[in-house]
């Protein structure tokens, strides 16, 4: 059976360079998800050191969830101007950029002065650095992953793909079993504790010194794709993306926003609800967390290949309906089990499985979905733009709350996540046989 040809040479895949990228997209999402859930999992217990012990604890949680929504509503923002550049200049030197851009960030968020120096402007920069994070960060992935999958074989782009965002849910376990050895080594009790002033900075360093090393690879390994996997050069091909592929925008923010409203609930959500309702404490919420993500990690490898098998539409059609039924009932049934480890645990482990497994065979699809001279812009904005009503969640259980119990409206938007996601996917078309050479990616349907 001939081999499938791969970009890299006119006989054949030069495989060097097609392991390189999508060790470069592996490495590249794993750092941009590690810096995502810093403020989630890192601060959660130090978000004491921002702010004055006098506020209630509901304008506390409010703090905590615009620290997380201030990167996430940066992010379409970055999509746009550097899938520009992507679409534009090049992929690789597009993300150098990007990445060079949140190592800085992150490493001043590291340096930050807290409530007792600044007041209340300590938490107002730390708003304001996650947003400028969450443009680089929009850009990053925009960059990276288009350029990983259109150096991918077409019958492996599934497995590949699910790879690289595997290292979501990696991340997060990372963050967690950090988080949970500090606090075990470093007193965390009181405002002035060590973790409070100090110890909490540790993984930002970290995650400074992690963009750096992604920096330094793609500046020496990563090339960038063969011109016709990337197309023709357009002016703005974002006003290309929204006048041609008005459709296949649409679609995929249907589908994003229920992958998005999901993702939130599971990795947001949920550990203060296990804190406040459940009653773990910090170190059971974070252990919890810890597992929940691991074995969704390895569930991502077996979306992806069976995206490929069955399809990606139907892919999503199915794993939809499982978010609805499973996702919302798992959560539900995760709050009324009563206190106590056992259960939460296992209940959340399920959760896990139906609500960020979404991100299995995404990148995949989201690449096939965009032809090739936009493709990288459609990625992003694609990706992005739908991050913006989910990161708002914190309002719409506020409002739910007069409908069903405060500690269930997670489920709820589960289930209106799960929706999303199979109206999404039953509006697409089937991508998995698109080739990257071409410019045939599906916009109807």
């Amino acid at each position: 059976m001939a081999t499938e040809p791969v970009p890299g040479t006119a006989h054949g895949p030069d495989m060097a360079k097609v392991k390189a990228a999508i060790r470069g997209g592996t490495l590249a999402y794993f750092v941009d998800q590690f810096d995502i859930y810093l403020p989630i999992v890192v601060l959660a217990p130090a978000m004491g050191y921002f702010q004055s012990a006098s506020i209630s604890a509901a304008t506390a949680s409010l703090i905590s969830s615009l620290v997380f929504a201030s990167t996430l509503v940066a992010r379409p923002l970055g999509a746009m101007v550097f899938g520009h550049f992507a679409d534009t200049v090049g992929r690789k030197r597009t993300t150098l950029v990007a990445v060079a851009g949140f190592g800085i960030t992150t490493l001043l968020t590291a340096c930050l002065p807290g409530y007792a120096t600044l007041g209340a402007w300590s938490v107002g920069l730390l708003i304001a650095l996650r947003f400028v994070d969450g443009i680089f960060l929009g850009g990053e992935y925009t960059t990276a992953v288009p350029l990983a999958m259109e150096w991918s074989p077409k019958h492996k782009r599934g497995l590949y793909a699910s790879i690289i965002t595997s290292t979501s849910p990696g991340a997060y376990v990372v963050i967690a079993a950090l988080t949970l050895l500090l606090l075990q080594v470093i007193p965390s009790a009181g405002p002035h504790s060590a973790y409070l002033q100090w110890g909490w900075r540790i993984p930002f360093f970290i995650g400074a010194l992690l963009a750096a090393g992604l920096f330094r690879y793609y500046q020496t390994q990563v090339h960038e794709p063969p011109t016709e996997h990337t197309g023709a050069k357009h002016k703005v091909p974002f006003v290309r993306l929204l006048v041609s592929h008005p459709k296949a925008l649409t679609q995929v923010f249907i589908l994003m926003t229920g992958a998005w409203l999901a993702t939130n609930m599971e990795a947001a959500s949920t550990p203060n609800q296990l804190a406040n309702h459940v009653m773990l404490s910090s170190k059971q919420v974070t252990l919890t967390m810890l597992v929940v993500n691991a074995v969704a990690m390895i569930s991502y490898p077996v979306y992806g290949m069976l995206s490929h098998r069955i399809g990606r539409r139907n892919f999503y059609i199915g794993y939809g309906i499982g978010v609805t039924v499973f996702g919302a009932g798992s959560y539900a049934l995760m709050m009324t089990s009563g206190h106590g480890l056992g259960a939460p645990l296992g209940y959340g482990v399920v959760l896990g499985l139906f609500t960020i497994g979404t991100y299995g065979p995404i990148a995949a699809y989201l690449t096939e979905r965009f032809p090739a001279d936009i493709r990288s812009t459609g990625y992003g904005v694609g990706y992005s733009l739908a991050l913006i009503a989910p990161a708002f969640y914190v309002f719409y259980q506020r409002q739910l709350a007069s409908v069903v119990p405060s500690h269930l409206t997670p489920a709820l938007l589960i289930a209106i996540a799960g929706v999303l996601i199979t109206v999404g996917g039953a509006l697409g078309p089937e991508t998995k046989d698109v080739d990257m050479s071409l410019d045939d990616a599906p916009t109807t349907g």
